[in-house]
């Protein structure tokens, strides 16, 4: 056989062999792949017992809430049936525990819940107490405005100089965190995030500095009331958390979340980024892994 004849046989063998791979996929034996994880991992436990089981929470939209007809819906409970859905190819095999969020790490580590999925800053002094998975999603600081407003832009509010009022949510840091991006501004400190969007409504400040995700959810669900004043800034990265010393957990869950993330099963991640934001998910190419 010549080189040329070796290359397209090589070819057709690479063909047949990246199919069967995407076949095998949708086949695996839960029995055959709790086999695989080590005897004490909580993989095996969670296939074996045929539901997994997330902390989370039930009042905080676009996160995690009730909707009009009673169903815990947000982007957490999506991620927690993209999990189930990489476990057992059905997306409904998850028991939903609700916690305070005191309790995301404490229900962790005690085994109360196998994973809490509930809008969780990583930081390095969480990490030595669990795990974090990757990132599902990047929150920070943004403006929201009033629609019929003059200075509804970051551009007008920068311009309004001293004379621009910003309310937000009453913290050691908030002051010097609104004048990163407004050193002129006035910041008002207020008690409750509801009052944060009271004092706004109101008109007796210009914008509130709130989550990102927030920010999102409200001009996109009421554009006649909320305007996105189009700046964001302060990244901090939410992941699930996990017990430590389990490899096999940790791996699948970071594999599950990737895939549906940035791979060949987007659909639940990307209907949900969508509606809970607004948005649709950034475009992705294959080609070199932007992950």
């Amino acid at each position: 056989m010549n080189d040329t004849s070796k290359r397209r046989e090589f070819l057709k063998l690479a063909g047949l062999a990246t199919a069967g791979v995407v076949g095998a996929a949708a086949t695996v034996d839960v029995q055959k792949a709790a086999a695989q994880a080590a005897p004490d991992s909580l993989l095996r436990t969670v296939l074996e017992r045929g539901k997994v089981i997330v902390g989370t929470g039930s009042t905080n939209a676009p996160w995690h809430f009730e909707n009009d007809a009673g169903e815990l819906v947000g982007m957490d409970i999506t991620m927690g049936r993209i999990l189930a859905k990489g476990l057992f190819d059905d997306p409904t095999k998850v028991e939903f525990v609700m916690q305070d969020p005191a309790q995301r790490i404490p229900n962790v580590t005690t085994n109360k819940v196998d994973i809490s999925i509930q809008f969780m800053t990583m930081t390095a002094q969480r990490s030595q107490l669990i795990h974090f998975s990757r990132p599902y999603y990047v929150e920070g600081i943004a403006l929201l405005t009033l629609p019929n407003a003059e200075n509804k832009t970051f551009d007008k509010l920068v311009a309004g100089g001293s004379a621009t009022r910003i309310s937000i949510l009453q913290n050691v840091d908030a002051e010097a965190n609104v004048h990163i991006v407004l050193p002129e501004a006035q910041v008002m400190q207020i008690d409750t995030q509801a009052n944060v969007l009271q004092a706004l409504e109101s008109k007796r400040v210009d914008a509130a500095a709130v989550d990102l995700s927030t920010v999102r959810w409200l001009a996109s669900r009421n554009p006649d009331k909320y305007f996105d004043a189009g700046k964001s800034w302060f990244s901090m990265l939410y992941g699930a958390a996990l017990r430590q010393g389990d490899p096999d957990w940790l791996t699948f869950v970071n594999t599950t979340f990737t895939t549906a993330m940035f791979g060949h099963e987007t659909a639940l991640y990307d209907a949900a980024f969508k509606d809970y934001f607004g948005q649709e998910p950034p475009a992705r190419h294959p080609g070199f892994p932007v992950i």
